[in-house]
């Protein structure tokens, strides 16, 4: 008799044992599990999935319900084996009962199960989400309990118990963007395509415009003959108009509504009222994010707007396929003037024009110079030395050198950059 009720105690101490394993690996899988992953399954139809997405929606509830029955069978395992020894051993059984199990639960219920289900997470989930979810809802009461001790402790010592779980931020974002760069997951233009899409509500039109001093606008007050030839020598097909001075935009002119005017009033095109043929301008601040304005683009169905500042000077020029070139790239056609912007030399320097954009070199050499202050080179440099530099001088910033090559009055045109042979750490005077 007493043979057999040692060797029941034994054989409920390893189902006890199996039951803790189950609840570890499950609470594990069930944390770690794929949201996206379930999010696609629970549209494709997946039951478990949606019952996964439904205990995440009560995230405490399902934590506090696993670790509440985890520690119980934990305790009544370790009760049962601390009885059983002290049967066998006496007092010294205590010592015993401690060690065995404390290795038993460990190597078995703990470290064991959560390897498992760390690195089959998601088929780990789907298996066991339906006896977790019968779980959670005949023990919800006992947990409910137990959340309420919990959170008016917290507020004793005035922590917060909002909870974010769920919560996925640019960040995370950001940093599953370079795990799977890492892994080889995604390719280098891949990354940067994904952390551009980010940036979009982060970077303004102000920041990537055709400044104005590059824009190609017509004079509405030439003869038609005349704005027809630099109409047809220009590569581009929407114009901006000015009369009487340059900032003063009076229209839009496309190169196509212009050629079927044409091709209507020919051969009088001297009768041609181009002006009345462009489209109203369409004005937008400098603060608006790529966002925003890739938003208002396709709700206006334009491609074109004209940059301002606060005080409605003309800052220059944006277009949708700047913002789409913020995301995939330089998109280069047949029509594109070629600007030599960036030149490698043989001592691996750069030759670089002081008005390329710090956000182009960031994406083409995977460098991390800040944009945040100044939108081009010669602008960072102008930020960082607080000074209107000469050529030759040489600056150190981020562990970059920058060398003025040329300056042409007050704005810096070329310089020499020489990046770092190691990752940038922060600025140097």
């Amino acid at each position: 008799m007493m043979d057999t009720e040692i060797w029941i105690t034994i054989g409920a101490i390893f189902v006890l044992l199996l039951l803790s394993a189950f609840f570890s690996g499950s609470e594990t899988a069930l944390t770690a599990v794929s949201r996206p992953h379930m999010h696609h399954l629970l549209k494709t139809g997946d039951k478990r999935a949606g019952i996964i997405a439904k205990l995440h929606a009560r995230m405490e509830r399902l934590i506090g319900t696993i670790l509440l029955v985890n520690n119980l069978v934990n305790i009544l395992a370790s009760a049962l084996a601390t009885s059983l020894l002290i049967g066998v051993f006496g007092d010294t059984g205590v010592a015993y009962a401690t060690l065995v199990m404390t290795l038993l639960v460990l190597i078995f219920a703990e470290v064991l199960p959560k390897t498992y289900a760390i690195n089959n997470a998601d088929r780990t989930a789907l298996s066991v989400a339906p006896v977790v979810r019968l779980l959670v809802l005949v023990l919800s009461p006992l947990s409910d309990a137990v959340q309420v001790v919990v959170r008016a402790t917290l507020r004793l010592f005035s922590v917060s118990t909002e909870s974010n779980l769920g919560a996925i931020s640019d960040d995370e974002l950001r940093g599953a963007i370079d795990i799977h760069a890492e892994t080889g997951s995604t390719d280098d233009q891949e990354r940067a395509m994904l952390r551009s899409i980010l940036d979009l509500d982060h970077v303004e039109v102000g920041e990537i415009m055709v400044h104005r001093k590059d824009i190609f606008t017509v004079d509405a007050g030439l003869s038609p003959t005349t704005i027809l030839e630099q109409v047809i020598a220009s590569p581009y097909t929407r114009i901006p108009m000015w009369r009487k001075k340059p900032d003063n935009i009076i229209g839009v002119l496309h190169a196509k509504t212009l050629l079927s005017a044409v091709k209507l009033q020919a051969p009088a095109t001297e009768k041609l009222d181009i002006p009345g043929l462009a489209a109203k301008p369409w004005f937008i601040p400098e603060s608006t994010t790529l966002l925003q304005q890739l938003h208002a683009f396709r709700k206006k169905r334009e491609h074109f707007a004209l940059v301002v500042d606060e005080y409605g000077v003309l800052m220059g020029i944006v277009t949708l396929e700047d913002i789409l070139e913020e995301i995939v790239g330089d998109i280069s056609d047949e029509f594109d003037i070629a600007v030599p912007g960036v030149r490698l030399q043989a001592d691996d320097t750069f030759i670089i024009k002081g008005d390329v954009t710090i956000r182009d070199l960031n994406r083409q050499f995977d460098w991390s110079l800040p944009d945040d202050q100044a939108a081009t080179l010669a602008g960072l440099v102008l930020h960082e030395s607080r000074r209107i530099p000469d050529v030759g001088q040489v600056f150190n910033f981020y562990d970059f050198r920058f060398e003025i090559l040329r300056r042409k009055r007050n704005q810096i045109t070329s310089l020499r950059l020489s990046p770092p042979k190691h990752p940038p750490s922060g600025p140097e005077s």
